[in-house]
């Protein structure tokens, strides 16, 4: 357009920037997206495109493993649980987030409520506050040096190991202490209790955080016993 134009041959180097624009220009695209579906297995996400169902959703393919959607987290929960799937919504850090439904009787069979304490305090609030507490206390030993760590550093050991102590601790249903290499390849410790590894992940309840977490297990550089 520019040599439609001009009166003179366009200079080699206004050329040479305007190629450079043009080749760079779209490489890079943003769009909207209010909530997204992952997952391990890319077949169970085209199972789920296909449904004629999930039209609504609007859906739209990112990676193999990943799904964004216009509708929001809470609705694209509750539209795949009507699907007859499963999921569980997770936080931008990746936690699971884990809700409660609050617990409803019809006044005909509802208990007779037990009189209160006489500092008025609610059971379930002071059972929430130990559980805080009991948090608290295993945040703050975490920071102090384990058996099996040496040195005061996080646990370390090879990885062969660390799967097997970490199955040993979902078979036995104890807490384990973990050293993790975060994003940003920062080494921290975590006090878990393991619930399941696959997919190269481990879940698992972090005392630390008092949050259900997943790690990548190929960023856990050791596990001790508590």
């Amino acid at each position: 357009m520019l040599a439609r134009h001009s009166a003179t041959p366009v200079p080699q180097a206004l050329s040479y920037l305007v190629t450079d624009v043009a080749r760079r220009h779209g490489r890079i695209r943003v769009g909207t997206a209010s909530a997204y579906i992952r997952c391990d297995d890319p077949a169970l996400l085209d199972q789920i495109t296909a449904d004629r169902r999930s039209a609504a959703l609007r859906l739209r393919r990112l990676a193999p493993t990943v799904i964004a959607s216009r509708s929001s987290r809470a609705a694209l929960v509750d539209s795949l649980r009507a699907m007859g799937y499963a999921p569980v919504a997770e936080s931008l850090d990746g936690d699971v987030i884990i809700s409660q439904l609050e617990s409803r009787r019809t006044e005909a069979f509802a208990p007779a409520r037990a009189t209160a304490p006489p500092n008025g305090l609610d059971p379930e609030v002071a059972a929430a506050a130990v559980r805080a507490l009991r948090a608290g206390d295993a945040a703050h030993l975490s920071r102090r040096e384990p058996a099996d760590a040496p040195g005061g550093g996080v646990p370390r050991g090879p990885a062969t190991a660390t799967i097997s102590a970490l199955q040993e601790a979902i078979k036995q249903g104890v807490r384990v202490w973990i050293g993790y290499l975060d994003s940003q390849g920062n080494a921290t410790s975590r006090i878990l209790e393991p619930a399941r590894m696959e997919g190269g992940y481990l879940t698992a309840y972090d005392e630390t955080r008092a949050a259900v977490h997943r790690f990548a297990l190929h960023r856990i550089t050791g596990v001790a016993g508590l």
